[in-house]
């Protein structure tokens, strides 16, 4: 690579970003320093004006992208009040309670290894217009059921489409982002979950008033609109440059890279590298066989990528965020409007919080803030099954059971919530990344539907404190786990990435020291 944008004028003068230094002559010959400077001046106004308008435009792109996951975190934080309402209107049983809520993640399995099959034929663009649409009739579906089995009905297709969404919007960043800023970018969709968790969480304070037979139809009807703004995204979002180079469609490719890169030598450079990466590939089955049969790199890719969308669930997250009513409840926290008040507060924590992550991820790393997302998680977990064990109903306990939910999902903000997406997105090769991230998202969703349908039961045999000293011993686990399988991916291209996994690094490592660099360099 060496050094791009450097260029040789006639006169063997070397000049930076394509400019030789031979073509100021014309205005010494004019023997005015001033309009030199003036010419520099105007160069680098035009250099930060291009700056500052593919900064906007892959911020955009992010932002849209990311519109898919405010579809998931509004049936997050809605069903968590709304299952209080359908339990009255429908009369369910809590088996059926559980059932209801848990079944959109597992079923979610199927949107997302399906998705990654779609997203290499329809493209990555396509693929989440598609989540959008499937979503929008399950929630169409739900919000007009009269009774429980139509309500699975429309929580299934719901299901489906979310399965979509969430493996392939961050895959779709990853691609397009540029390397500086691409764990920030990859963030996005986090923040929207969160802000859609927040949303549903106040829609369920707002309509909570109105008659049972209405109100959690018209919470998850609220869940709908998303759409229209979806469908205006994609009308604006381009393809991936990255897919675009895997069906040969290379002008295509560079008219994405020069909209999402500084400098037209750097997107040379990194179209360069993608082509490299793209290794000719015919048909699903060679994909699946690599996955099923991995080289040593690819096996230490996939451990790293589906262990850590594992840990984000199995440390309780969504039984945290679905049944924040009964946690309270089982607290000594009574009525509604009190119960749904403080799940607000539950959504706002977790929403401020991930702002911390976006501002720290290209600069901290990947690493640290997985360290203090995990640690902090155990201890607050541990912290709530310590307090419904030993201060019971009081309102000590429930103090302290707020302040540990609010402190444990603050800590699952800042670390593995965003950047358990942000890994799965960035360590896979090219060939295999949309049906390797998608087997990281099916096991985030099928351990987010087993929590979920089991939390009740669980907490009934072993008490609701019994089952945060259980996620918290799994929290140790996860605190292990990031120690020994997690790389530094900080400031490394995707294609960079790949040659890290294929090198004799050892994985206990875990990061990048200068000579690792050096050598991605020479290669």
């Amino acid at each position: 690579m060496g050094m791009a944008g450097i260029q040789e004028n006639g006169d063997g003068e070397m000049g930076l970003g394509g400019v030789p230094l031979g073509a100021k002559s014309k205005y010494r010959r004019m023997d005015s320093e001033l309009t030199d400077y003036d010419g520099d001046s105007e160069q680098h106004h035009q250099l930060d004006n291009k700056r500052n308008s593919t900064r906007k435009y892959v911020f955009a792109c992010a932002v849209f992208a990311s519109l898919n996951n405010v579809l998931l975190g509004y049936d997050v934080g809605v069903m968590s009040g709304a299952i209080i309402f359908i339990k009255e209107d429908l009369k369910i049983s809590e088996v059926q309670q559980e059932v209801l809520v848990g079944i959109l993640s597992v079923i979610s399995l199927l949107g997302s290894l399906g998705g990654g099959r779609a997203s290499d034929v329809l493209g990555r663009k396509w693929t989440m217009g598609l989540a959008a649409i499937v979503f929008q009739a399950g929630a169409v579906v739900m919000t007009l059921a009269p009774t429980f089995r139509l309500l699975m009905v429309g929580r299934i297709l719901a299901g489906v489409g979310i399965g979509l969404g969430v493996m392939i919007t961050p895959v779709y960043i990853a691609e397009i982002s540029p390397t500086v800023a691409r764990g920030t970018l990859t963030s996005f969709p986090e923040i929207f979950i969160n802000a859609g968790i927040l949303l549903g969480y106040v829609s369920n304070y707002a309509f909570s008033g109105l008659p049972t037979h209405i109100n959690w139809r018209i919470m998850l009807a609220v869940g709908i609109l998303p759409s229209v703004f979806i469908a205006f995204a994609l009308c604006i979002i381009p393809e991936s440059p990255r897919w675009l180079v895997m069906k040969n469609r290379i002008d295509e490719a560079r008219s994405v890279l020069l909209k999402t890169n500084d400098e037209e030598s750097e997107v040379e450079e990194r179209l360069a590298e993608i082509q490299l990466a793209a290794v000719v590939n015919h048909g699903e089955k060679a994909v699946w066989r690599e996955l099923l049969s991995p080289s040593p790199a690819l096996r230490r890719m996939l451990i790293a990528g589906f262990g850590i969308q594992c840990f984000q669930q199995i440390t309780g997250i969504d039984a945290t965020v679905y049944y924040s009513p009964e946690i309270f409840r089982a607290a000594g926290l009574d009525g509604n409007s009190k119960l749904l008040a403080a799940t607000v507060t539950v959504g706002v924590t977790k929403t401020v919080f991930i702002l911390v992550a976006i501002v720290l991820i290209d600069k901290a790393g990947r690493k640290p803030l997985l360290y203090v997302s995990t640690i902090g998680m155990t201890i607050c977990l541990f912290g709530v099954g310590l307090s419904l064990s030993l201060f019971g109903e009081g309102s000590l306990g429930i103090a302290l059971t707020i302040l540990f939910v609010c402190g444990n999902v603050a800590f699952f903000s800042v670390g593995i919530g965003p950047i358990c997406w942000v890994l799965t997105s960035e360590i896979f090769p090219l060939k295999v990344r949309a049906q390797a991230s998608a087997l990281g998202a099916v096991g985030n969703r099928v351990c987010s539907g087993l929590i979920a349908m089991s939390f009740l039961s669980v907490s009934q045999a072993i008490t609701t404190g019994g089952t945060f000293f259980i996620f918290s011993a799994v929290s140790v686990l996860a605190v292990v786990f990031v120690y020994k399988c997690i790389p530094e991916t900080k400031g490394k291209s995707l294609e960079q990435i790949e040659s890290l996994f294929q090198s004799e690094y050892e994985m206990p490592a875990g990061e990048l020291q200068l000579g690792d660099v050096e050598h991605l360099v020479q290669k």
